[in-house]
């Protein structure tokens, strides 16, 4: 349309006054409604904005100085991406619309579309329905009206931007979810657990995703725009987002989000430990621009997950228990030892993580084509901890998940290096010099990829899916697909294998798995001669270390040597006691420890070597509710730790999340006694019905990586019960389902 001064405009041009986003009604139908954004600020004066996901129309309630005239008037509607400094039609970053006639005439899905609703005086109500492909992000809005005879006519811009999300409700869209109770996990739910620990350990802690509070949606837009680097013209395709969102996160090449620390050393920043949450790390990215100190594996997830919610994509959170980290890309891990039975850590750039925590994200991948099994999407794994570059950045993913189980190890993006985290074979490799051959010690294909968990849908619980990655280990299948991706890798793959294959002497370890911080343990080797004729002398050492849980940075905690002699048949147990006092000064933060054992039967060739992982487990804090959870109403809470350790904790503190909490709740302690109890009492309200959470994370000096979570439900008040419904007719056509 044409514009002109307003000397040459007709005085019967239609004006537009103003403009009500219908925050309430859009929001209910669009699932957007617990948007900070779209919430008034009453301290501030803010006024709302509004947030709407594509493919789905949105009704505008225009005020025009007269009624609109079908048969004279014309409107039309200027779309243009925020942030854009040229936008074009070409580009997809400005759309020009004429608003139809009636709601029916909202056009093809991948077009954007308008049309009359209803007028009633000067008061036109209109739907507007963003294409099913548009850009997600900032959009301004310009309504242009004229007279159907007249070429020149009047504007109004809309004051502020308006919010375009991706849509997993609508069916045309890339990223749609199917099942209801998925999309309110994995869209709606505001808080997870995230699985650590060790596989034989396996530990949840809470986090709360935040993905609707202040400033989190803009802070996603600006880490996908400015660090990410993705034009306003990709924002569109969830491959691209996803891609560029697993680079922003962390901050090696672009300073994004999160600077990553495994040193041990914190200072200057947060330990990755005592963070229960998203919120803050982004309010204070947005704040700065700078990235957040510090993170690990699970506080890189926990933001992919919040940022990804936040703008429409169904995530959640994946843990990988005893994580391959292939840095040579062979699909094997290998680790070297030397003759006293310890790990050359020098030689070793490998690396076996007790759990690795990574993200997948729900969409179709139409750029990969068709597998055996059908297409490509569903979830797709991203990674955002900065292990190894892709493409010149560190970033991984999106990888078909379909595609790894598969291995179809050079499928984009960056399936071999998923396909080594939940595959790869172990390797141990006697070193006994450069001079000399490496022997193997043993080759376990079973030991990777275990145990590969969730948060279950609408359930505290974990969900297994290995499955989903990796055929039944022992299966056909399973070493059918390692072979396909080793010739597909096109790496050297040999292996050397004793001489004479001897079972005569049978080792195992025994451990309880129970066993808490504070207290001692004690590591049993089981050795039995199934020979029924000779007798076997074994001679070999017993090792405790502490380690990252990375499998880096190992500490010895306490070596045994032992020899002992088996006659025919029998067994023998050598036991090894390790004190409160011999582990507590070397403890990394996660507790986690790594046992080993190296022996030798004497008068063979044969060698011996085994490790597992261990920890010792924290206490949990206990979360009490002292009263009936109501929607609105104040709740007292009480929250209570007992000290686990034989000495005081100094300098304790209790940091509460949740909710209906506002701020995050500081209860500090200065010391508490070995074997005290404290507790502290406070006041929530919770903010709506429905499933609400609290989170508590303790820190001191001597004890830290401590917390609780409590899951409940608020009954909503009986005035809400009787004016609550579910009428949504009030939308003519959404091309969404509930």
């Amino acid at each position: 349309m044409e514009r002109a001064d307003a000397d040459t405009v007709s005085e019967d041009v239609l004006t537009v006054r103003s403009v009500d986003l219908c925050i309430e009604e859009n929001g209910k139908s669009h699932h957007t409604k617990r948007f900070s954004l779209m919430s008034r600020d009453e301290y501030s004066g803010k006024m709302p904005k509004l947030v709407v996901r594509r493919g789905q129309a949105f009704r505008l309630r225009i005020f025009c100085d007269r009624p609109y005239d079908r048969s004279r008037d014309a409107m039309s509607l200027i779309f243009t991406v925020a942030d854009e400094d040229q936008p074009t039609h070409g580009h997809a970053t400005l759309v020009g619309i004429p608003v139809n006639q009636f709601p029916t005439q909202l056009s093809d899905p991948l077009e954007w579309g308008a049309g009359i609703e209803a007028i009633h005086g000067d008061m036109m109500e209109i739907l507007v329905k963003p294409a099913v492909n548009a850009p997600i992000g900032r959009w301004k809005l310009d309504f242009d009206t004229k007279l159907l005879t007249d070429a020149f006519g009047r504007s109004y811009s809309l004051p502020q931007p308006f919010y375009v999300l991706f849509n997993p409700w609508c069916p045309d869209d890339q990223v749609y979810m199917e099942d209801k109770a998925h999309r309110h996990e994995y869209i709606l739910s505001d808080t997870t657990l995230i699985y650590r620990g060790s596989y034989n350990r396996v530990r949840p802690s809470v986090w709360k995703f935040g993905q609707f509070d202040e400033h989190v949606l803009d802070c996603a837009l600006l880490l996908i725009a400015k660090v990410g680097k993705v034009s306003a013209t990709h924002r569109g395709d969830p491959v691209r987002v996803c891609r560029a969102i697993s680079a922003a996160v962390n901050s090696p090449d672009d300073d994004g989000a999160l600077l990553g620390n495994w040193s041990g050393d914190f200072s200057g920043g947060t330990p990755p430990t005592k963070w229960v949450g998203s919120v803050e790390i982004l309010q204070q990215f947005y704040k700065k621009q700078k990235p957040v100190k510090y993170a690990q594996c699970w506080v890189f997830a926990g933001v992919v997950s919040t940022i990804a919610r936040a703008i429409g994509i169904p995530s959640r959170v994946v843990t990988n228990y005893s994580s391959a980290h292939d840095t040579q890309a062979s699909l094997t891990v290998d680790y070297f030892v030397d003759k006293r039975g310890q790990i050359m850590e020098e030689m070793s750039s490998d690396s076996i993580w007790n759990y690795h925590v990574w993200n997948e994200v729900w969409m179709l991948r139409p750029d990969l084509g068709i597998s055996s099994d059908g297409d490509y999407g569903g979830w797709q794994a991203i990674d955002a901890t900065p292990q190894e570059s892709s493409d010149g950045m560190f970033r991984c993913g999106p990888a078909s998940v379909l595609a790894v189980k598969l291995g179809e190890v050079l499928k984009p993006y960056d399936n071999n290096f998923l396909f080594a985290e939940v595959n790869a074979d172990k390797v141990f490799w006697r070193y006994t010099g450069p001079q000399h051959p490496l022997k193997l010690l043993r080759k376990d294909v079973l030991g990777i990829g275990l145990f590969i968990s969730t948060k279950a849908v609408g359930l505290w619980e974990r969900e297994d899916i290995t499955s989903s990655y990796k055929f039944a280990e022992k299966s056909e299948e399973e070493r059918a697909t390692m072979l396909k991706a080793l010739k597909q890798a096109n790496s050297y793959f040999s292996r050397f294998y004793l001489n004479e294959v001897f079972n005569e002497v049978y080792f195992n370890f025994e451990l309880r798995d129970d066993i808490k911080i504070g207290e001692s343990f004690t590591v049993i080797l089981l050795v039995k001669n199934r020979s029924s004729e000779r007798e076997h002398n074994v001679d070999g050492s017993l090792h405790v270390d502490t380690i990252l849980y990375t499998g880096k940075n190992r500490e010895s905690v306490k070596v045994n040597t032992f020899s002992i002699t088996l006659d025919p048949g029998t067994e023998q147990s050598v036991k090894m006691l390790v004190e409160f006092n011999d582990y507590y000064r070397k403890l990394r933060d996660q507790a986690a420890f790594n046992i080993s054992c190296m022996a030798t039967v004497r008068d063979t060739e044969f060698e011996f070597y085994a490790q597992d992982d261990f920890r010792v487990r924290k206490p949990d804090i206990k979360i009490h509710l002292l009263g009936t959870p109501v929607s609105q109403a104040p709740l007292e809470v009480e929250i209570t730790l007992e000290n686990p350790l034989p000495i005081p904790l100094r300098k304790g503190l209790f940091h509460v999340e949740g909710s209906g909490i506002g701020k995050p709740l500081l209860f500090k302690h200065p010391e508490i006694a070995a074997g005290e109890k404290i507790s502290n009492t406070f006041t929530m309200t919770p903010p709506y019905s429905g499933r609400l959470t609290i989170a508590a994370k303790f820190v001191s000096k001597e004890l830290d990586d401590v917390d609780g979570f409590l899951a409940f439900e608020a009954a909503p008040r009986p005035e809400d019960v009787i004016l609550e419904t579910e009428n949504n007719e009030i939308i003519a056509r959404t091309d969404v389902i509930d």
